[in-house]
């Protein structure tokens, strides 16, 4: 497979995987109607898609390293009281994408990544959600104030982000924010949620049968691949971070709009 197209998929991957675009849909928008990187095995798509999921993982881990950490050892030392809880927050949104997932993996992999006009539906839908939901909400809250209920609303919504064009970035935002999670923090959630969810995927297709030997065949295109995800990833994070603190989500909601409606044109024009 051309490496430049590899190179193309990584930074679509790594813009994508944070801004509230949907990379899953990104990525199928990718090979489907625009051709780049048409001619990969549809064998190696799934596994290729989740490498690219886990170089930007690899970019989260990185930019909130002290972070993590801390998370990490405040919620094994502390439980579920002061700094502890929001590690265990994490794990209680991470459970309902989780369950839904495994149980049914092969509708949302056989399905709803091949109908591009569903997922082209629902790039217009959730820019418009995401948009109006921050527009009306308050900014009351901050990670400090979240509840375990809201950490299972937000989980919750995170189901939506399986089908490709809600975006998991998108979704669980939107949640954020019509809980009164102020924007920046809605955001790091969102990244700090990324961690689990997918490790987790990582790990589930590892166990399968053909996954270590597709990866052992493609190592340079996996290779190039997660590299390219990473670096663009870590300036993404770096990005929005900084771009919400000062502008809402009418640029997303914008872009979209347009990307949807030019798939939908394409299809059956």
């Amino acid at each position: 497979m051309n490496i430049i197209n590899i190179i193309i998929l990584g930074i679509i991957q790594g813009i994508a995987e944070f801004l509230p675009i949907s990379s899953s849909a990104h990525l199928i928008i990718a090979r489907d109607i625009f051709k780049i990187g048409a001619d990969m095995a549809s064998n190696l798509e799934l596994t290729f898609d989740l490498a690219l999921h886990f170089g930007t993982l690899l970019a989260i881990v990185v930019y909130f390293w002290n972070d993590l950490w801390k998370l990490l050892i405040s919620g094994v030392t502390k439980g579920v009281k002061g700094e502890g809880k929001l590690f265990w927050y994490l794990i209680i949104a991470t459970i309902p994408a989780g369950i839904v997932g495994v149980l049914f993996e092969d509708i949302f992999d056989n399905f709803f990544r091949k109908q591009i006009w569903l997922i082209a539906l629902a790039l217009i839908v959730m820019g418009i959600v995401i948009y109006l939901v921050d527009k009306k909400s308050k900014e009351s809250k901050s990670l400090e104030n979240m509840t375990a209920l809201n950490a299972l609303i937000i989980g919750v919504s995170q189901v939506l982000a399986l089908v490709p064009g809600f975006s998991r970035s998108g979704t669980t935002i939107s949640a954020s924010r019509a809980l009164g999670i102020n924007k920046v923090d809605s955001a790091k959630f969102s990244f700090f949620l990324s961690v689990p969810v997918v490790a987790g995927a990582a790990l589930f297709s590892l166990i399968k049968d053909n996954t270590i030997t597709i990866i052992s065949e493609n190592l340079l295109i996996f290779g190039v691949g997660i590299l390219t995800s990473f670096i663009i990833g870590l300036f993404c994070i770096s990005f929005l971070l900084k771009y919400l603190k000062k502008h809402d989500f009418k640029v997303f909601m914008f872009y979209r709009i347009v990307l949807g409606i030019t798939v939908l044109l394409m299809l059956f024009i």
